[in-house]
């Protein structure tokens, strides 16, 4: 917070590509002027700054966007994407309810209990965990249901009653991971199986990329959907409400569930991966994991899958109220691919959008998706 002079070098160039433009100015008293031109195309331009001072080096950049309202996606639809996603969940409902339930001491409150679940997925064996926080005494009827999936990785679930307020003020909330692996390991255990077989090269994120029926998300995306079977079976469900609420892959996963299970009434969104992978194609910025940094993953086979795992073209059918928060200055999950998601909503929507906002979001924003939430409650 201090004014200062120094010598301030910059680069720009389009959102998430290489830089076009090199420079350097002076700071005189804190202050310089840069001039970052405009750009002919909708989208966003990005300049990098840095400055030496006492012997240490500060960075930041800054982006900007031009006609970010006309931004559009350069994912198509699948002629058989609804019916291949309709003939996954008809699989699905195939296998019975299967789930068990343990009361977690450790996490409980004056307010609220909270449970470790463990859902069945399918015949072969294969689960997913998550903890259930519910009011304290809630009865039958009563509350409405919020699904959380979780951010990318290969982690633990961290903080299981950091938001506890949503269980607190009558919801039950189903805070899910993906991967089958009990959150209650050490995070050791995490980094090691995450050392294993999440890196750059075998992430479980290009896992079966070549086959859509192959594909590891396949597993994921009908996860979700079968974590709404389960907050739908609770008796304490109100039978009206179902919310599903995450940020990054959490809030992909989020869109993609409101465009699947048309029991779904509200979604909030924050910053979604997954969004319009394949737009580097296109010359621009495209959605996490950015594919197209790895060697070998732009072929017609993996192309072809994105396009029935993309969120785009999951947002394209969601007709439900929808909540989206994003930060002009994420370099994980652009803002390029957030406003194409944005703009692809044919639904009634809002927007929270902070332009200094990097890949995070405040306790006060996260707040508000509840404050958002009980205003749309039917």
């Amino acid at each position: 917070g201090i004014p200062r002079d120094g010598e301030l070098k910059y680069s720009i160039g389009n959102d998430m590509l290489q830089p076009d433009k090199h420079g350097s100015v002076k700071l005189k008293n804190g202050r310089a002027v840069i001039n970052m031109g405009t750009k002919k195309t909708p989208g966003f331009r990005d300049m990098k700054l840095s400055v030496s001072l006492d012997g240490k080096t500060y960075e930041h950049h800054i982006k900007v966007g031009f006609s970010v309202d006309k931004i559009k996606p350069y994912t198509q639809e699948p002629q058989d994407f609804r019916s291949f996603w309709q003939k996954n969940v008809e699989e699905l409902k195939q296998v019975p309810m299967s789930y068990t339930k343990e009361l977690y001491k450790d996490y409980c409150t004056d307010k609220i209990d909270c449970y470790l679940v463990k859902l069945q997925l399918n015949n072969r064996g294969q689960s997913i965990y998550g903890y259930l926080t519910c009011p304290r005494n809630m009865q039958k009827g009563a509350c409405p249901v919020v699904l959380c999936p979780p951010g990318a990785g290969i982690k633990t679930i961290k903080a299981p009653l950091r938001h506890k307020y949503y269980a607190e003020q009558g919801c039950i909330r189903f805070e899910m991971e993906i991967h089958g692996l009990n959150p209650e390991m050490s995070e050791a255990e995490f980094k090691e199986i995450s050392n294993a077989f999440n890196g750059r090269e075998n992430g479980y994120l290009s896992n079966g990329l070549d086959n859509k029926d192959n594909y590891y998300m396949r597993r994921v995306y009908l996860a979700c959907v079968r974590s709404i079977d389960f907050l739908t079976s609770l008796p304490e469900w109100d039978g009206k409400n179902v919310i599903v609420q995450g940020g990054s892959q959490g809030g992909a996963l989020a869109l993609i569930t409101a465009g699947l299970d048309t029991r779904v009434t509200a979604c909030v969104a924050n910053h979604p991966a997954l969004s319009d992978m394949a737009g580097y194609k296109a010359g621009r910025a495209g959605g996490y994991p950015h594919f197209f940094r790895v060697a070998g993953m732009d072929t017609a086979d993996k192309l072809n899958t994105m396009a029935y795992y993309d969120v785009v073209n999951f947002a394209r059918r969601i007709k439900i109220p929808t909540y989206m928060t994003w930060g002009y200055n994420d370099d994980t999950c652009p803002p390029t691919t957030s406003y194409i998601v944005y703009n692809v909503l044919n639904c009634p929507k809002e927007a929270l959008i902070t332009p200094i906002n990097e890949h995070w979001t405040s306790e006060a924003t996260e707040y508000g998706h509840l404050l958002w939430i009980k205003r749309h409650l039917k």
